[in-house]
C-alpha cells in the first residue's frame, strides 16, 4: 500500500496548489492526517481572519474516502519514546509535535510528507522532504 502521512506544512502546500504534494496525494492509496496536525491547523486558522473558510477546506479534504485521521495510540506513544530518546542520545532534538508525527509514520509505515529537513535526524523514518524555496 502506498500510504502518506501529511505534516502541517504539506497540507498547507496542498491547499495552496503545490504540484509536488498534489501529485503525491493523487497517487497515494491512503492519506493519513494526524490529530496533532489538525490541532496545529486549528491553531493557525484561529489566529487568522478566515477561520470558517479554512476550516471548510480542511473538512472537505478530511471527508475524502482516501483520507484517514490518525489518533495517538499506545503504539504511537511507544514509538514516540524510542524516537525521543534516540534523538536525545544523538544530541539532535526536533520539535515535540514532529516527534509525534514521526512516531505515527513509523507506526503506520506511511511516508511522512514534510518540508522540514529536521526529520532526516530520525533513523528509519520513511520521508518525503522538499526544501522550502
Amino acid at each position: 500500500m502506498n500510504a502518506l502521512l501529511l505534516d502541517t506544512n504539506a497540507i498547507t502546500a496542498l491547499f495552496q496548489g503545490e504540484t509536488d504534494v498534489l501529485d503525491a496525494v493523487a497517487k497515494a492509496d491512503c492519506v493519513y492526517v494526524s490529530a496533532i496536525v489538525i490541532g496545529e491547523l486549528e491553531a493557525g486558522f484561529r489566529g487568522g481572519s478566515r477561520y470558517a473558510h479554512n476550516l471548510a477546506i480542511l473538512n472537505r479534504f478530511l471527508d475524502k474516502a482516501s483520507v484517514e485521521i490518525l489518533p495517538v495510540s499506545r503504539a504511537t506513544g511507544e514509538c514516540f519514546g524510542r524516537i525521543k530518546q534516540a534523538l536525545k542520545t544523538k544530541g539532535s532534538p526536533i520539535p515535540i509535535n514532529d516527534i509525534w508525527l514521526a512516531a505515527q509514520s513509523m507506526e503506520t509505515g506511511a511516508i511522512l510528507v514534510s518540508y522540514d529537513s529536521h526529520f532526516e535526524k530520525v533513523d528509519g523514518l520513511r520521508l518525503w522532504v522538499r526544501p522550502v524555496v
